[in-house]
């Protein structure tokens, strides 16, 4: 009987010394791909911030203003005068649009008159 116990154990030591094997490789695989996520989420946080710079440079108001003085037979862009502006009353909103009567009451006139003048 002894000997059964001991060839389980061997045999349990084993499994558990191959299970620890495989959940190592595997958490090492996953250190790997959590370490090139990072690098490349680092790598998108430096594009982007060179994006904006740039985006910032080209969207300088000097800049446009020569594009717009040079385009203008093309475009016809006007600079912006204070002028152009208007105020929120001046703008004129749609009416909404007045919806079919889907479901009609009937009211009778006689029970509006025993409401009004109850004797």
């Amino acid at each position: 009987m002894r000997g059964v116990l001991f060839v389980v154990a061997a045999l349990a030591v084993m499994g558990l010394a191959f299970w620890a094997y495989q959940e190592n490789y595997k958490t090492q695989a996953t250190i790997r791909e959590v370490r090139e996520l990072h690098a490349q989420i680092g790598a998108s946080h430096e594009r982007l911030s060179m994006l904006r710079a740039e985006w910032a440079y080209l969207n300088r108001p000097d800049r446009l203003a020569d594009l717009a003085e040079l385009n203008f037979d093309r475009l016809g862009l006007l600079p912006i005068m204070p002028d152009a502006f208007g105020r929120v009353d001046q703008i004129i909103y749609p009416l909404p649009p007045i919806l079919p009567i889907t479901n009609p009451i009937e009211l009778s006139s006689d029970a509006f008159q025993s409401v009004e003048n109850p004797l």
